[in-house]
């Protein structure tokens, strides 16, 4: 695989593909294609997701309309209470949250939402983006099943620069409308096997999804091209173990593809010795790290492995965000 090839694959992906999405369905197919130009015969997985088609999203501040993108999987309806904005999550501030629409910083991870839903809050807002920059793009966000466990309250997210403007108008009174179809669609992971001399795997992973707001080159359409060029160099070469590269959709939205992967195989795990992720790579600048979710050694031994063949690395010992976990 050379330059040439890798900068047409970059182009012929550049476009947004969520986990569940045609688009995303477009660029498995794609995978699969590059592959049986190398003469190796990948198989689409596909896998349920939780889908949604917003219809309306607003969102009113003392009766002035906020841009905003609904959460997927939220629910619908409406509902209008004081505005309070959670600071801390100390339990003095959270019990503030009752019959509140709560504003909070960042994203709504588990804890966040199981927090604030226990502590009363009727609905919340959250915001993205930079109050340096001039656009006012809002990430599309969704309340995922395993964070929600179907205790839904309304939700949005808005652009951080009308975040900033609401606390600064201390605003008193907000309103959430959302209206959406909740539904279950289809998700792909592209899977391709080499059998080695033994009957013993390592995997390769990569997911091929993006975000609502990105072409996913860097994330991570760099690393699909990553696995793609090991399974080149492993068709032409001889490999003791089995070696298998699996293209991981929806891992935007929360490993989904992954845990479907493990789910679907779970009879074929025990034979799996080694699971290596790449997750953007081929950065211009930056550092290289190493996350390993495994035993102490494996740390020391990529440590050994990286000086022995110059190449500087950062290495430790964690559970990473990614297609590995």
């Amino acid at each position: 695989m050379n330059t040439q090839k890798i900068m047409k694959i970059f182009e012929d992906t550049a476009y947004v593909r969520m986990g569940g999405s045609e688009a995303e369905l477009k660029c498995a197919e794609y995978i699969k294609g590059l592959c049986a130009e190398m003469g190796l015969k990948a198989e689409i997985e596909d896998f349920e997701v939780s889908m949604a088609t917003i219809k309306t999203a607003k969102l009113y501040a003392d009766g002035e309309e906020i841009t905003c993108k609904g959460y997927m999987l939220c629910g619908s309806g409406e509902v209008e209470a004081p505005l309070y904005y959670l600071t801390n999550t100390d339990k003095y501030s959270l019990s503030l949250c009752k019959g509140k629409i709560v504003l909070v910083d960042g994203y709504m991870g588990y804890w966040m939402y199981r927090d604030i839903f226990e502590a009363g809050a009727v609905g919340f807002i959250t915001y993205d983006g930079n109050a340096n920059y001039v656009d006012k793009d809002i990430d599309q966000r969704e309340l995922r099943p395993h964070v929600s466990k179907g205790d839904k309250i309304l939700g949005v997210n808005i652009n951080a620069k009308d975040a900033i403007r609401i606390i600064n108008g201390n605003v008193k009174q907000a309103k959430i409308v959302v209206e959406q179809d909740e539904y279950k669609g289809v998700s792909r992971n592209v899977v391709l096997d080499m059998p080695g001399a033994i009957d013993e795997y390592i995997v390769f992973t990569a997911h091929y999804d993006s975000t609502s707001l990105s072409q996913g080159a860097y994330d991570n359409m760099s690393g699909s091209i990553g696995i793609l060029g090991m399974a080149e160099h492993f068709s032409k070469n001889l490999h003791r173990y089995g070696l298998r590269f699996v293209w991981c959709g929806s891992e935007e939205r929360g490993l989904l593809g992954s845990k479907a992967y493990v789910s679907a195989h779970e009879s074929e795990l025990d034979k799996v010795v080694l699971n290596i992720n790449l997750d953007m790579i081929g950065c211009i600048m930056g550092k290289f790290i190493a996350c390993c979710t495994a035993e102490e050694a494996l740390v020391h031994y990529i440590n050994y492995y990286a000086s022995e063949y110059g190449f500087g690395i950062a290495t430790r010992q964690d559970v990473y965000s990614s297609d590995s976990s």
